[in-house]
């Protein structure tokens, strides 16, 4: 099957980027998406991959909540590796505006105007927590581990708004291929982690990897459990679903649970005192106390959350996608020196 021209959404987000790397690397050609072609244009990796990759990358503009406007890109394109939906956990005034419409309208729109083209393939980029929406709902599964036979059940637009958006996301576009000639995998990472190959920091993960080094957890941190990924890993998973046709259904992408602390450990030491990284485990009962005023903390996320161990059994990735998980070692001293590199976080 030939898979090329590619349609990617989200291109030019944390993942994305890699996404694209990787697929000009193999020689795919590439459409990506934007919702502003002029700023897409000037954007300097994108600047970068056209002079490398010359004819093998071209930009449309589309909006995730305009019925049509994906349409254009999706023909001749033979296809789709959507990763476009908003990743916000703080901060959210209106879940369903800022969260659930752009995951749910957005995957929709996008795969109705699959639909209509020549697209044979799709990959679709969900989450780890549309496998489960809190710590405690292991005590609701068979085993000790999350995996792909898991859906989180406890999630909604009150409770956890981005899980439950990636939830119903992801079940929209199960959904949607029952009735098309596509074929569809969805990505479940964890919690990705690892450089970013722009400067941009409005994403999660970068602000989660900055307060570990700035000082925000110096006084301690919570114990919480992360499924931890690289984000060229979970690049590279994408491309490998989208090269073998015969795999169907989910995978998890998780490489391994770790707790904020054991992270911050890495960190210190490569870096010793350079930078005001946290050492200690603060007592749960702190945050019931503070997490609301201090860290935006519900009691109901620190009671689900804070103390409670993570497994995720990322078998089907291993054997059936055949990945080959980097050292979250690599993946956590690469991203902070990547920020330091590029003047992000300064000493």
């Amino acid at each position: 099957m030939i898979l090329s021209p590619v349609v990617l959404t989200g291109a030019t987000g944390y993942l994305g980027s890699h996404i694209l790397t990787q697929l000009l690397e193999k020689e795919y050609e590439v459409r990506i998406t934007t919702r502003s072609l002029a700023k897409t244009q000037k954007e300097e990796l994108i600047l970068k991959l056209q002079e490398k990759y010359p004819n093998k990358l071209s930009i449309y503009e589309a909006d995730l909540l305009e019925e049509g406007s994906y349409d254009d890109v999706m023909k001749g394109a033979k296809s789709l590796i959507h990763t476009a939906s908003p990743f916000k956990i703080e901060g959210i005034k209106n879940p369903k505006k800022e969260l659930v419409d752009p995951a749910v309208i957005g995957t929709r729109n996008v795969l109705n105007a699959a639909s209509k083209g020549d697209i044979e393939r799709v990959i679709q980029t969900s989450s780890i927590v549309a496998v489960y929406g809190d710590a405690i709902d292991v005590e609701m599964i068979e085993g000790d581990a999350f995996s792909e036979k898991n859906w989180n059940a406890t999630s909604s637009i009150s409770h956890q708004p981005y899980n439950y958006s990636k939830t119903v996301a992801e079940k929209e576009a199960l959904a949607l291929s029952l009735t098309s000639t596509w074929s569809l995998v969805s990505i479940n990472p964890g919690f990705i982690l690892g450089p970013s190959l722009t400067k941009r920091t409005d994403s999660t993960s970068i602000d989660f990897m900055l307060n570990l080094l700035n000082g925000k957890m110096a006084m301690g941190m919570p114990e919480l459990y992360f499924g931890v990924v690289d984000v060229r890993d979970v690049a590279k998973a994408h491309i490998m679903a989208l090269e073998n046709t015969a795999l169907k259904g989910r995978f998890i992408c998780s490489n391994k649970s770790m707790t904020m602390l054991e992270m911050s450990n890495i960190l210190r030491q490569e870096f010793g005192k350079a930078y005001k990284i946290g050492s200690k485990v603060l007592p749960k009962f702190l945050f019931y106390l503070l997490g609301p005023i201090m860290a935006g903390l519900s009691w109901s996320y620190v009671k689900k959350n804070i103390g409670i161990p993570l497994k995720f059994d990322n078998t089907r990735s291993k054997e059936e996608l055949g990945m080959e998980y980097r050292p979250v070692e690599e993946t956590i001293l690469d991203h902070a020196h990547q920020l330091i590199n590029d003047g992000i976080l300064k000493k």
